[in-house]
């Protein structure tokens, strides 16, 4: 590891407050001494995350050996290690880096780029056109692109800066108004609501799925499918309008683009056919849709039900077999092993503190803050999903957000008397879409922003308007819509 990739101040305060919880202050009244130690060590983990302190993967070995260690979950070291290493076990940890693996099929062969192209061949005659190209493009990529980063960052992006500068547009130029600021904008604003839209949109998302089955004693388990129904309203409306409402916003120069039709058709004569390896990635990529979302099930009876990791794994066993991916392939895909080894960790940590009884104490706390208020359910609601999705703004990594919160909050609106999977899937969509908010509120971010086409001014100004217009989507749309399928 290089020694930039450590920083200190992030490190040393990270340190302070793990033994300012464990030495100095004590445990409240109801909480034991092995949770509250264990709540220092996951506060610790998570200021080391939120201030990069170290790599995330670097950041959850120190945390996995300290809960080893320490001794926090059991005293036995011969249990404590198996406590720790725990989170290695969770299927849904690795549905995501099976998942992760399977896209890197999309940017070998080449099949992200000719999607994007197509869609833009078809639409792209109007600026706002090739906005929506766009997002058609991200929204049929996203079930199998878990690195939401990788999608909106490493694919799609790539293709938004070849069309805008195909039109003179660039921040170099000073010409981004043209018509690159729109895309970019569009570009981003897409990526937090495909991110929503299936758990395997996004690596943060299978955390979720398993807070909410701990918090209920696993009478709700979300799966594949439900995640994907109840979010196709909400998310395709959040869709239709996002370029639209950017549009009239931050209008741009150049209104009409029959070129961009053009260039986009010459891209895709200049790709060729579709080759082998991009035929056998697509029809990968449709027999998991198909398995996902249950449909063997629906049709021929329980017994054909398969699980959703299971089905990941076959994806992945038939890239291999047919010579899509290679093993080498997999090896180099580190952010999938990465993303293993993180999630794992913080999974483990939320596992324990839930089990040990401190996301009942806070939860608890919350809980009675918000019934002194004297309101029902439903404002008690709406004062949860906004405190935490706001709070986004003191968050660098969804990640880090989710593992510090959603436990919490999930419980507390449970006990306020939400109904328990309106408030799941509520929480769930806030997750993913308070990314709109900043230029480092996730991986993507940095990478669109970095680009210059947009000021920050502009970034922060329509990302509270998206989070808005999105927010309010799904929990007056998307509540109405669980509904009528009888969700709640």
């Amino acid at each position: 590891m290089k020694s930039t990739d450590i920083r200190v101040i992030p490190g040393f305060i990270s340190i302070a407050i793990i033994l300012i919880l464990w030495f100095i202050v004590a445990p409240p009244e109801g909480v034991s001494a092995n949770a509250w130690h264990l709540l220092a060590l996951f506060v610790g983990t998570v200021v080391a995350i939120i201030g990069k302190a170290m790599p995330i993967g670097a950041i959850a070995v120190l945390a996995i050996t300290l809960v080893a260690l320490t001794g926090v979950t059991n005293d036995k070291p011969s249990e404590a290690i198996k406590d720790a290493l725990s989170g290695f076990s969770n299927s849904l940890i690795w549905l995501i880096g099976i998942a992760i693996i399977i896209s890197r099929g999309l940017a070998k062969t080449g099949l992200g780029n000719r999607i994007g192209y197509y869609f833009i061949s078809l639409f792209g005659r109007k600026t706002i056109g090739i906005g929506y190209a766009l997002a058609l493009s991200e929204l049929v990529i996203a079930p199998v692109t878990p690195s939401n980063t990788a999608r909106g960052g490493g694919v799609i992006h790539p293709i938004m800066k070849s069309i805008a500068s195909s039109f003179g547009s660039s921040p170099e130029q000073g010409t981004s108004r043209k018509i690159g600021h729109y895309l970019a904008l569009v570009n981003y604003h897409t990526n937090p609501i495909t991110s929503a839209m299936f758990i395997t949109a996004t690596a943060p998302n299978p955390l979720i799925v398993k807070l909410i089955a701990d918090a209920t004693g696993a009478e709700i388990s979300i799966t594949w499918g439900t995640w994907a129904l109840a979010a196709l309203l909400p998310g395709l409306l959040c869709i239709a309008l996002m370029p639209l409402i950017i549009y009239a916003i931050y209008p741009p120069e150049i209104k009409r683009t029959p070129d961009a039709s053009v260039f986009a058709k010459d891209k895709l004569t200049d790709m060729g056919p579709m080759s082998y390896a991009e035929k056998v990635m697509i029809s990968v990529f449709g027999l998991l849709l198909v398995l996902w979302a249950g449909v063997p099930a629906m049709i021929l009876g329980s017994a054909f039900a398969v699980n959703t990791t299971a089905v990941a794994f076959l994806g992945l066993s038939i890239l291999l077999i047919s010579g899509v991916l290679s093993w080498e392939d997999v090896l180099k895909e580190k952010a999938a092993w990465d993303t293993v080894v993180w999630f794992s960790a913080l999974v483990m940590m939320a596992t324990f503190l839930n089990k040990l009884g401190l996301v009942a104490w806070f939860s608890g706390v919350v809980e009675s803050n918000i019934a002194q208020l004297g309101v029902g359910w439903m404002v008690s609601v709406i004062i949860l999903v906004v405190v935490y999705f706001y709070a986004h703004y003191f968050f660098a990594s969804t990640t880090a957000h989710i593992t510090a919160m959603f436990a919490a909050f999930f419980a507390a609106g449970i006990a306020l008397g939400a109904p328990p999977l309106y408030l799941g899937l509520l929480l769930a969509g806030a997750s993913s879409l308070m990314m709109s908010l900043t230029h480092y509120a996730t991986g993507t971010s940095p990478i669109i922003f970095g680009s210059g086409y947009v000021s920050m001014e502009n970034w922060w100004f329509m990302g509270f308007i998206m989070s808005v217009v999105n927010l309010t989507i799904w929990g007056v749309v998307g509540g109405l819509w669980w509904k009528a399928l009888g969700f709640w």
